[in-house]
């Protein structure tokens, strides 16, 4: 396949016509961004209110038509869907026969690599995994944010330079990831990410039980910190540790639990951490055996979501 196969004969190289299956938050703002990298937005297929205002905000002029409308218009194919509906939705279109040989297509999945399109769609299509690692708010702030941001790579073998081309364009970084590694990358990014978040609100609520009306002013010092110096430190982060579990205070997670008899998912999930820090300490030599051994002992076992 050369590049005439893939962009067209009659424009400049390079330049591709772009479609939107999905106009969500991400595939609209990346939209955005090939088109300001000079590539040309044909089509946008969205549904809701707030994708049809966000084509008509950050897609000005291009028209909102169904998915198949897109598919047959566009060279190169934004595939944004929910992650269990890329297949379906890729295999939908299949049945009536409007991918085309040569086609790029494009899904921003950090779970899936391209088999979850080769598979849908069979032989003849370019299938692109290209996944931005960070958060998306739909809006024209996130074309800065795009700036130096990782995006996670994976493409058929020969592909992969177009891939990259095409994360360039957009202002990020490409970082490839092999197809079976896409899981770990991702489990990877939602428990550094997303748990962060579910910590923060656990004990933001716990907080405000005892009464202080903002949780974050308390919280958001020794939160940040611990992050930066976490993201400074890692892979290993064992200098950034604090607290009583790296002192091998016992008596204190134990009277954490206690106070936390009534919250029981909060206690889990305090439990849970406490001994994987536990386990980070004694690896890192922060703690010695025998503080491991009692830490472990106080923070016991319970099923998830029950006190003892």
């Amino acid at each position: 396949m050369d590049e005439r196969e893939i962009t067209g004969a009659s424009r400049r190289p390079g330049r591709l016509r772009v479609g939107v299956v999905g106009a969500g938050r991400v595939g609209t703002v990346l939209a955005a961004a090939l088109r300001q990298a000079g590539h040309e937005v044909v089509a946008a297929s969205g549904v809701s209110d707030a994708s049809v205002d966000r084509i008509e905000t950050m897609l000005r002029g291009v028209p909102n038509v169904p998915p198949d409308e897109v598919v047959k218009a566009a060279e190169l194919v934004l595939l944004t869907v929910p992650d269990d509906e890329i297949g379906p939705v890729a295999a939908g279109l299949a049945k009536l026969g409007v991918w085309r040989p040569g086609q790029l297509v494009i899904h921003t999945s950090g779970r899936h690599g391209i088999s979850v399109l080769a598979d849908a769609v069979g032989p003849g299509i370019v299938p692109l995994a290209i996944h931005p690692a960070m958060t998306f708010t739909g809006t024209s702030m996130d074309l800065a944010r795009l700036v130096d941001a990782v995006f996670a790579v994976t493409a058929p073998p020969g592909m992969l330079p177009i891939a990259q081309a095409l994360v360039v364009e957009m202002g990020g970084e490409p970082v490839c990831i092999e197809e079976w590694d896409r899981p770990l990358y991702h489990a990877a990014l939602v428990h550094g990410a997303n748990h962060v978040v579910t910590a923060v609100t656990q004990a933001s609520a716990m907080l405000a039980r005892i009464g202080i009306e903002e949780p974050g002013r308390v919280l958001g010092p020794l939160t940040h910190a611990s992050v930066d110096g976490a993201l400074r430190d890692a892979p290993g982060a064992v200098a950034s540790l604090t607290g009583p579990v790296v002192r091998g205070d016992a008596g204190t997670v134990a009277a954490h639990l206690q106070a936390l008899e009534t919250q029981p998912e909060a206690r889990f999930a305090y439990r849970a951490m406490a001994r994987a820090t536990a386990d980070l300490a004694l690896r890192g030599g922060r703690i010695g055996p025998a503080q491991y051994a009692d830490l472990i002992a106080t923070l016991g076992t319970e099923p998830p979501g029950r006190g003892e």
